[in-house]
């Protein structure tokens, strides 16, 4: 028995080591097609990452996301989209009715991936590597942060203490060297996003 949990421990052990020398690039997620696309591909681009939905009072940055993601493209910006149904059951319908809605309505054309978890057992390992990476820090100053911050303390009054993903169109930045370096919650300006995102381009 004592040989089991030292073997247990030795194997947890090993795993936080793998996990805290892992880099973005050894991600592999789906595409929409559900084909692993390794995030090596990537590698010195700066990357916007994204959970997404198509019916919350958020999915009108799907617009301003396509803005920036084409002024900056041809300077190294990629905007990586990935739907996830998590809060408010907001993102319905498979992956192909999600691309046809952002396509048709907001005419993106940055990659979009299958839906996919952020939080829970089966978030994707993405983005429990981006978390633990950039935990949460707040939902800012205004109205909408305002509203945010309620509605989560009825949730759970000790939210802000965890690094989970709170809501649809939190947006994760990785440099062109693959290092986390900043977090934005969806009631960020995305005019911030922008003068943060520009910073970091070559």
């Amino acid at each position: 028995m004592k040989l089991k949990l030292l073997v247990a421990a030795v194997a947890a052990t090993l795993m936080g080591i793998s996990m805290s020398a892992q880099s973005i690039y050894d991600f592999k997620v789906k595409n929409m097609d559900g084909k692993e696309v390794s995030l090596s591909e990537y590698k010195g681009k700066v990357l916007l990452i994204v959970n997404t939905a198509t019916k919350c009072g958020f999915t009108p940055q799907y617009e301003e996301l396509q803005a920036l993601y084409e002024k900056y493209k041809d300077k190294g910006l990629v905007i990586l989209d990935f739907p996830c149904n998590q809060f408010g059951g907001q993102a319905p319908g498979d992956i192909a009715s999600i691309h046809e809605f952002c396509t048709s309505k907001y005419s993106t054309t940055f990659p979009q991936f299958d839906k996919i978890d952020v939080n829970g057992e089966n978030e994707s390992p993405l983005f429990a590597y981006l978390k633990s990476k950039q935990g949460f820090k707040g939902f800012g100053n205004g109205q909408q942060a305002q509203f945010m911050d309620n509605m989560m303390k009825k949730q759970d009054p000790d939210y802000a203490s965890k690094p989970d993903v709170k809501w649809n169109f939190t947006k994760f930045l990785v440099d062109s060297k693959g290092e986390v370096v900043a977090r934005f919650e969806p009631t960020v300006s995305m005019n911030f996003v922008s003068t943060v995102v520009s910073s970091k381009l070559y």
